[in-house]
């Protein structure tokens, strides 16, 4: 799927930003990620909510293959093909997409900033008094 296709398959859904993103693209609404083009179709965010639609049409979440293992990624499932000749109905799943998106997002905790770098600081502590307590040592040797 080329970029310019994917801009005309989501014409009746509104403005999307579609971005480079490992073999295909990433699509978005809003700033959230809800779509992934790549070489092995065109996957939907999908939840709870959503899955047993996705299920109902035989479609198969996304899946990847490493040298151990076949991967699969449950939050994003196929795109029915039958979708792609039916845009009044393709909007509605992308809709329901961006929701299951949107979800998501409002699930996961966000991270503490501050916290890292107070770990950080802490963990190299006892190696600057390490080399502190070397220097001491080598002058008293001296």
């Amino acid at each position: 799927m080329d970029r310019e296709f994917l801009i005309d398959l989501f014409a009746d859904f509104g403005p999307v930003t579609i971005r480079k993103m490992f073999s295909g693209y990433g699509i978005s609404a809003d700033g959230i990620n809800f779509a992934l083009a790549l070489r092995a179709g065109l996957f939907f965010r999908a939840d709870e909510v959503t899955i047993p639609d996705f299920e109902a049409e035989g479609s198969k979440p996304f899946q990847y293959s490493t040298r151990a293992k076949t991967v699969t990624v449950n939050s994003y499932w196929e795109l029915p093909a039958r979708l792609f000749d039916d845009s009044e109905d393709l909007v509605r799943w992308a809709r329901a997409a961006l929701a299951a998106a949107q979800r998501a997002k409002v699930k996961r905790p966000k991270k503490k900033a501050a916290s890292k770098p107070a770990k950080k600081a802490a963990a190299k502590e006892p190696a600057a008094k390490k080399r502190q307590a070397k220097r001491v040592t080598k002058r008293a040797v001296r």
